[in-house]
Formats: structure tokens, sequence, C-alpha cells
């Protein structure tokens, strides 16, 4: 009776699990589900707690032991979906980017989209000019330290903040010079705004790059945009669809197409190869949901839901940034919370420890080339950009290179040399910061200071080689384990099949395919020669040990 107490008890425990939730501002969201809950309750709490109705254009996001990104499914179990233990650590982000992020209805979903723009520009995957740049990181400063004031911001005092992956100091005093003359009097939300209209016409607007190589071997990054399909080389965008032409989306182990049909009839067949096969299946998966989401009514219907919100707009509380460079988030310290803070915390991002580099290359997948006569980049209400009618455009200055550590798949190559020169350079290098964010695991880069000496950085790169060769070296022992255990499952099949067809053959069932065995000199060889000695011996066996038995009694 106890013990069925007892284990009642623990199934009732199995039954809840913790789940933390990390948020755009880096503060988390803390909750116990049930063991059946699915994805959408868990999203339904977040929103909650964020005072959010316009959540399609979000999602939940996790990281699996093997360091492969997924978005988690609402109309599944999290305790199903989720291959580590609980308790769960998941983010929450921006999923599908508004076409037109100026025109959403509430600020507090504007000011997220902000936030997850803001870190998009930090981490390299939104990616764009100088000149661009400098606007851009100059509406952060407006937007959460506010208008200049000689006392409170020293000379260099834009130095004190990283914006981007790296940056130059004529960068910085171009961003100080755009900060103190052309933005004053712009309130947080006006910068904001401002800076989500420049954001939206950037050729990476919206980008979640999915590292691949082409045909020819040439590293390249596949993205799926509000717009269409994007494949980005070197600091160029060699192919552009919209999403009206993609026709098909297809994968087959490590291999990713898209097909394609544009004005006259012209067919475009475009291949890809993933890192793995996990990182293929959700690029594909990546892509179904981001052209069921912008290709069909789904946009334009969440634009009509959000146009009959009716109720006062939810208060956001704001922060300034804390100028430090110990902390590689935008505001480089813990913020307060961008909405009420019951159940959370500020989080500690660890510092970089490396870039993912991609090699300066405009090759792409030899197949017929793509022509548009329309622009890859929207018409904006403020200001409109001239038609692109070539299939590469110059994105940047340099070549598109976000931190392998926000990439939604693993990458196998990493260059050391090139992460040694960045962080020279002053360059932050993690390439854990984000996975951490997701998947919650402790950092290497934690255990000293990266930035004190050259030797603190070697060493700390170096520990990041031999991470990733021990991650190898574990790749090939499951898959020799796995070789091993096939072989023998197969080996105790076929010696169970033998031992069944010698008792039906010795055995007196009159079949004809039994009857034909038996006839043949090698049954009559193996009956003669093997069974009946061993029958004989096996009978002796067992009358020696019925009789120590009987003795014994």
């Amino acid at each position: 009776m106890l013990s069925r107490f007892m284990s009642g008890s623990i199934r009732n425990l199995d039954r809840e699990y913790n789940c933390t939730v990390r948020l755009l501002d880096d503060t988390e969201y803390t909750c116990t589900i049930q063991r059946d809950a699915k994805g959408q309750y868990l999203f339904d709490l977040i929103c909650h707690h964020l005072n959010l109705l316009e959540k399609d254009y979000f999602g939940i996001r996790y990281v699996d032991p093997d360091k492969q990104r997924h978005w988690l499914e609402f109309t599944k179990s999290i305790s199903k979906q989720m291959k580590s233990q609980p308790p769960f650590t998941m983010c929450l982000r921006v999923k599908f980017y508004p076409p037109d992020p100026a025109a959403l209805k509430e600020e507090i979903t504007r000011y997220l989209v902000f936030l997850q723009i803001k870190r998009d520009l930090y981490h390299g995957r939104l990616l764009c000019k100088t000149s661009d740049a400098a606007v851009l990181a100059a509406y952060i400063l407006q937007a959460e330290i506010g208008d200049y004031d000689p006392g409170k911001h020293p000379e260099g005092y834009s130095s004190k903040f990283q914006f981007f992956p790296k940056h130059s100091e004529k960068l910085e005093r171009r961003i100080a010079e755009i900060h103190k003359t052309e933005l004053m009097g712009q309130t947080p939300e006006t910068a904001e705004l401002n800076f989500l209209r420049k954001a939206q016409i950037l050729e990476t607007y919206g980008v979640d790059p999915h590292p691949c190589k082409d045909v020819s071997g040439n590293p390249a990054f596949l993205a799926f945009t509000p717009f269409g399909f994007v494949v980005l080389q070197g600091n160029k965008r060699v192919h552009f669809l919209k999403w009206n032409e993609v026709t098909k989306l297809k994968f087959e182990g490590k291999t990713f197409h898209i097909y394609a049909s544009q004005k006259e009839e012209k067919k475009i067949i475009l291949t890809y190869f993933a890192p793995t096969p996990e990182a293929c299946k959700h690029l594909w998966k990546c892509g179904v949901e981001n052209q069921a989401f912008y290709n069909g009514r789904v946009a334009k219907e969440v634009m009509e839901q959000s146009a009959k919100i009716k109720r006062d707009p939810p208060e956001i509380h704001r922060a300034g940034l804390v100028p430090s460079r110990s902390c590689p988030s935008i505001t480089h310290g813990p913020r307060l919370s961008s909405v009420p803070r019951t159940r959370r915390r500020a989080v500690h991002i660890s510092i970089m420890e490396g870039l993912e580099s991609l090699r300066d290359s405009a090759h792409s997948t030899p197949v017929r080339s793509v022509s548009h006569g329309d622009s890859f980049m929207p018409r904006s209400r403020s200001q409109a950009t001239e038609a692109c009618g070539s299939s590469e455009a110059v994105i940047s200055d340099e070549a598109y290179s976000p931190s392998d550590s926000v990439l939604p798949t693993p990458v196998a190559e990493h260059s050391l040399e090139l992460a040694v020169s960045r962080q020279i350079n002053g360059a932050p290098c993690s390439i854990e910061e984000e996975k951490e964010s997701e998947a919650g695991t402790p950092s290497a880069g934690e255990a000293g200071d990266l930035g004190a000496d050259s030797r603190a950085l070697v060493s700390g790169l170096g520990t990041g080689v031999g991470l990733s060769s021990l991650g190898e070296t574990e790749q090939v022992n499951k898959f020799v384990l796995s070789v091993l255990r096939l072989l023998l499952v197969t080996i105790g099949l076929l010696f169970v099949l033998l031992l069944l067809l010698i008792i039906l053959t010795e055995s007196d069932l009159d079949i004809a395919f039994l009857r034909d065995i038996r006839q043949t000199p090698e049954f009559e060889q193996f009956h003669y020669e093997y069974f009946c000695p061993l029958r004989r011996w096996f009978a002796c066996k067992l009358r020696w040990v019925g009789g120590l038995l009987i003795n014994n009694k």
C-alpha cells in the first residue's frame, strides 16, 4: 500500500516541468507546465505576461542537445518536442518579420520587433553599408539614452557601446555626430519607429541565415524574408526569388532544392547542401512556414485582425544603455523589464568568443541566372527605393558573416585566424553567447577574461577548437555504436531463424517444402553427423542431471 502511494506521488511530480523562456530584453519568464501541455499553452502564457495581442509574428525557439535549433510547434506536446531533460529553457523571438513594422497597430509590438532587429544588428544578421549602420546606431542611442547632453555624454561616448560585430573609430564618430545634430528632440517611440523604417528597406531585413554550400562547395547563407527567398555569398545577394515565384521546396538528406518559375515560363532549380540532415529539415520547414505566412492570406489577415484592436496602449518600461564593454548585449547591462516585471530576473550574457568566417566569394549555384524586374526592398511609406533589375546586389561593404552562435543550424568549419584578428580589432568573439541564451548551458568563456591579453584569447579559442573536435569524436563513436547494435541484432535474428528452421525440419510436420529439405544430401549429412550426436549428448546430460536431483532427495 505504501509503495503504491509513493509511486503515485512520484508520477504526479513527473507530470509537471519547470520551464524558462528568455525574452527579447534578456529577462526571463519562469513557469510550471504540465507534462502534456502543448506549445500553444506556453506561448499564450508568455503573450499574456507581455500584454501582447499582435502575437502572430512571434515564436518560441529552443536548441536540442546536438545544437540544432527548432521552433516550438504549438499543436504538439512540449515534452515530446524537447530532446533534453527538464527544466526546459527556450527563447521568445520574432519568427515572421512584419513586412512593414511601422504599420503595426500597437507600440508594444513595435518595441519587441525593435529589440529583435537590434539583436540582429549586433550579431551580424542585419548587415548593411557603413552609412546605414551609423544611422541605425544613432537611432538606438536616441531611443535609449535620449538627447545628447554634453554634461552626461563626454567625448567618445558612442565608443562605449557595441552596436555591431565590429566597427571603427570613424564609424563611432559618425554615430555620435548624427545623434548630436540630427535626432535632437525625438522621443523613444519616434526614434524606434524611424529605426524600424530604416531597417525595413535593407537587403538583409528579416534574414535568419542558414549556412549551406552550393554545388561547387562555396559557402552561402540561405534565408527566408517577408519578401522572398534569398541567397547571400560574400558581400552580395546572389539570388532572390519572390514568394509567388517559388513553386516547391524539397529536401533529401542534406540536399535542399528550390524550384521556381518566373516570367516567360522560365524554370529555375537551385540546389544547396546543409551541414546535417537535421539542419536541412529545419531549413525546409522554415521555408514552408514562411511561404505559407507571406505568400498566402495569413499576413493580410493578421494585419486586418490587428486593425480591430481597441484598447488603451499597454505601458512600456524602457531602460537606458549602461556604458560598459563587459556585456555583449546592446544594452550592456541588466535592463529593466519592458513589460510588467512579474517573475522575471535579469540574465547575464557571457562574453563573446568567436565569429564564423565566410569566404568572400561571389560564386553561386551554377544554374541559370535569376533576373528581377522588381526591387527586393519594399516601398516604404516614408522613403521609396529604386528597383533592382539584377540578380546580384551588393548588400554591404564587407562579407556577410553572422556569428555562428546565432545561426539556426550548426556549422562545422571555423576560422581560427579570422577569429583572432577580429578580437584584436575589437570585434566580439563568442560562438556560444546566443546558444547559451537558448540552450541554457554554461559558457566556456566565463572561466576567464578573454580580453585580458592575447594569450588568454588564444587559450579560449583553443578550448573552442578542442570542444569542436571532441564533438566530432562523439559523433563518430555514436555512429560506430549504432552500427554495432545493428550488426548484433541482425546476427541474433539470423540465429533465431536458424534454430526455428532446424526444429521444423527435425519435427514430424508433413509439409512439402520441409520434405524437400529433408531429402537433400546436405540435410542428411547434417542430421546424422551433427544433429543426432548433439541430441544424444544433450539427452545424456539431462539424464545425468536428473540422476543427481533424485539422489539428492
